[in-house]
């Protein structure tokens, strides 16, 4: 299966109630060659009105924090484990992250990203671990199915609260070095 065709198949699809009121299903977007893959929980308002990805202020202080750490959202690729937005914004259902997450790992193999960053706890809950916790782990690299992964705190999170502003640059610095110093064969468990 091509990008194109799985892009296809997430605009049609009707696995959960989600669909009945999205207004687009938000694929995903960027470079389809990228070493480095973002991934989010769920779209939400502006990103279900535009059906791209980090588009609203969140996306804006993702941005911020790819360009201060020398990346550029041209070169990475950035979806969710929801394509469909959850209604007021809330966290996806179990059933919702299940029926879907089925989509982002096709992109995934599709994509073969060197590394994979999670945008908070529920992207890394499903990931990497079950019972990870961001706000003691982010930062920390495993390797998952021969990828390096990571979590970091979701840029809307930083925009509650921004304390946790310098830890996520740490992040940052960290996957720039791992990415561009070439460290994809560091040794982690």
């Amino acid at each position: 299966m091509t990008l194109d065709e799985l892009r296809e198949k997430v605009k049609n699809c009707k696995n959960c109630p989600l669909c009945d009121t999205r207004i687009n299903a938000v694929f995903g977007s960027g470079n389809e060659h990228a070493e480095i893959m973002f991934v989010g929980e769920a779209p939400g308002r502006n990103e279900d009105e535009t059906g791209e990805p980090f588009v609203g202020a969140a996306g804006r202080m993702l941005n911020d924090f790819l360009t201060a750490s020398g990346l550029s959202r041209e070169e990475v690729f950035i979806g969710n484990i929801v394509k469909c937005r959850p209604p007021q914004n809330r966290d996806p259902l179990p059933a919702e992250e299940e029926r879907c997450i089925g989509y982002l790992l096709e992109q995934i193999r599709i994509i073969d990203p060197k590394i994979i960053v999670c945008l908070g706890r529920i992207a890394a809950k499903q990931l990497i671990d079950r019972d990870f916790q961001v706000t003691k782990q982010h930062g920390e690299v495993f390797r998952r199915n021969g990828r390096l992964i990571m979590a970091t705190f979701h840029p809307a999170a930083l925009l509650r609260n921004p304390a946790y502003k310098p830890a996520t640059m740490d992040d940052f610095c960290l996957l720039y070095d791992i990415a561009y110093n070439r460290h994809f064969e560091v040794d982690i468990p």
